[in-house]
């Protein structure tokens, strides 16, 4: 009788076992997936003429205290703002940069009062008045100007189109590497996009005495870069 029950059950295990991959075929039959793919990068640039611009204009002051120097230098400031206010220059678009006083030292190592410092930072909706504002805030009594620099106000829309771009040079690239390993372009698998930052356009400004100052914003280029993967059949 022990016998007989033993063989029931060694049947049971086997019968079982033997049924165990039905109604699951793909699992049964062990294939694994197709990993081929390819990987490749593009880069595309769209170029076009910045129409807004920025400066910055600062001055200084020397008194024998602290206080005088810093009152005079906000004096002169005051009239630089105004002049570029009355110039067209919305306040929102200025900026303070820099309000400082310190000591002053002569040529023997002994102070010799105190100088204040102070700039702001113009930002230029229309690239065609930088020229006629530069000039106008030296004759204020803007005592240096730098940092020009240029931008377009519709970057990020000539950025979509530089990706664009930069994902077909991607997929062209990929079938041809498709095409020579014999072999068809997929789906996309992957996609990455290099980070790309705004390139400002450096420009040497020169304040002539009788003539408007001459700027030349030229072109900008922006470009985008992407990395994709695509499968491949």
């Amino acid at each position: 009788m022990r016998l007989v029950q033993l063989t029931l059950v060694a049947g049971a295990l086997a019968a079982a076992v033997a049924f165990a991959g039905v109604g699951r075929p793909d699992t049964a039959r062990g294939s694994a997936p197709d990993t081929r793919n390819v990987t490749v990068t593009g880069t595309a640039s769209v170029q076009a003429v910045p129409n807004r611009a920025g400066f910055s204009a600062g001055v200084s002051s020397h008194a024998p205290t602290a206080q005088a120097a810093l009152a005079a230098n906000a004096a002169k400031a005051a009239r630089i703002v105004e002049a570029l206010r009355s110039g067209g220059v919305a306040k929102a678009d200025l900026q303070t940069q820099d309000v400082s006083v310190s000591p002053r030292w002569n040529e023997h190592g002994e102070q010799d009062g105190f100088t204040a410092h102070s700039s702001v930072q113009v930002h230029l909706q229309d690239v065609r008045a930088a020229g006629r504002l530069i000039d106008a805030a030296v004759a204020a009594g803007a005592s240096e100007t730098s940092g020009l620099s240029f931008e377009r106000g519709d970057r990020d829309a000539l950025y979509r189109d530089a990706l664009k771009k930069a994902f077909g040079e991607a997929r062209l690239k990929a079938a041809t590497l498709a095409g020579e390993a014999g072999a068809s372009l997929g789906r996309v698998l992957r996609i990455e996009e290099s980070p790309s930052s705004p390139v400002p356009v450096p420009y040497e400004m020169r304040a002539l005495a009788d003539t408007p100052t001459p700027v030349e914003p030229g072109k900008q280029d922006v470009q985008a870069t992407v990395m994709v993967t695509f499968s491949l059949a």
